[in-house]
């Protein structure tokens, strides 16, 4: 059995979560705060040197932090993960736009207007971030105008790491109803097998 050491409320955590819930693996959770400093323990920096969530402790004892690392570790050898060299690497392309792309608009709009108070100097950086987040579902707009899914043309991690914090990018300030590939995809994400909520 492996630990996740997450946050509930946290998208990349969540993405842990789905993929054991749907991969069907035991695990065991427990929750670490970031918004109380509890990743900045010396005995949590012993697990994870950075100070994040998702870690996951493995079954030897071991480490393995980042949750695209530990989405790809997971899947490995499972439907979640196409076998095909050009498929596992579309997988991780979306993953990578995930991090680069999305991630860095998507979530941290959500993060501000739900973590920073009303007067916060964070939320003049908004603007931006929702200019950059509204390209990032344009992006996925024009695939899934084409794709029933990221990668291989069925559900893979790639979805599961898009999905996290697109199916709350309202949280964010971001208006879903422009995107309408986008919902038909998530409602597609929501009636896999064993999906489960955020939090």
């Amino acid at each position: 059995m492996v630990t996740v050491y997450g946050m509930a409320d946290s998208g990349n955590c969540y993405k842990v979560k789905l993929a054991l819930e749907q991969l069907r693996l035991p695990y065991r959770w427990i929750e670490v705060s970031t918004t109380k400093g509890e990743t900045r323990t010396a005995e949590f920096l012993a697990r994870n040197p950075n100070g994040q969530v998702p870690t996951l402790e493995l079954a030897d004892g071991g480490f393995l932090p980042e949750s695209g690392a530990i989405l790809h570790y997971l899947a490995e050898g499972t439907p979640l993960l196409p076998a095909g060299r050009l498929e596992r690497a579309r997988v991780l392309q979306w993953m990578f736009f995930e991090q680069y792309s999305h991630e860095p608009c998507i979530a941290v709009a959500r993060a501000i207007l739900r973590y920073q108070p009303p007067d916060s100097p964070r939320r003049a950086e908004l603007p931006r971030l929702q200019e950059r987040g509204r390209k990032a579902l344009a992006v996925m707009e024009q695939h899934l105008g084409k794709e029933p899914f990221f990668a291989a043309g069925r559900y893979t991690i790639a979805d599961i790491a898009l999905y996290a914090y697109t199916h709350c990018a309202a949280d964010g300030g971001f208006d879903l109803g422009a995107f309408p590939a986008v919902n038909a995809w998530l409602a597609r994400v929501r009636a896999e097998p064993r999906h489960v909520p955020l939090g």
